[in-house]
């Protein structure tokens, strides 16, 4: 089991995305997702995100939201991950991320990029609602969302 974390920066109505180009070996090559990575030994998921959205960005959260909680199945392997989104951030984007390039996309046109097909059901939530949710993403082992279930 692995624990992670993910944020989507949010400003002018619109998510900070990382789309994935640099890695050699990556099971997100050529996917937009939101920033984040894997919480470290000692580290608590709050530590873990404002570490990542440094390293990956160059900003520095002020406060941040937790939204959801995030099950990836896949095969044999469990993603535990922390859903947080945070619109209260400083600094200056890195011209240069070692994971991909970062695009500023309109929330209204996320459903247009190259996403994991589980990642269309959550973003959905955290547009339409505000409250914390659960959502279990089952894929199979050629990475096609087999269950997607919201569980209250």
């Amino acid at each position: 089991m692995t624990t992670t974390t993910l944020c989507y920066l949010i400003k002018d109505n619109k998510y900070l995305m990382l789309h994935r180009t640099k890695k050699e070996r990556d099971i997100n090559a050529g996917k937009f997702i939101g920033v984040g990575g894997h919480v470290e030994e000692g580290e608590s998921p709050i530590n873990c995100i404002k570490r990542e959205v440094f390293e990956e960005t160059g900003f520095r959260l002020n406060h941040v939201k937790t939204r959801g909680y995030l099950t990836f199945v896949m095969g044999a392997q469990t993603e535990h991950t922390i859903l947080f989104t945070s619109d209260d951030f400083q600094g200056t984007l890195k011209a240069d991320c070692e994971e991909g390039e970062l695009v500023w996309v309109d929330i209204d046109r996320i459903n247009e990029l190259n996403l994991w097909e589980g990642d269309v059901t959550f973003l959905k939530l955290l547009k339409e609602r505000d409250d914390f949710f659960s959502v279990k993403l089952v894929y199979d082992s050629e990475d096609k969302l087999i269950d997607s279930v919201i569980e209250e």
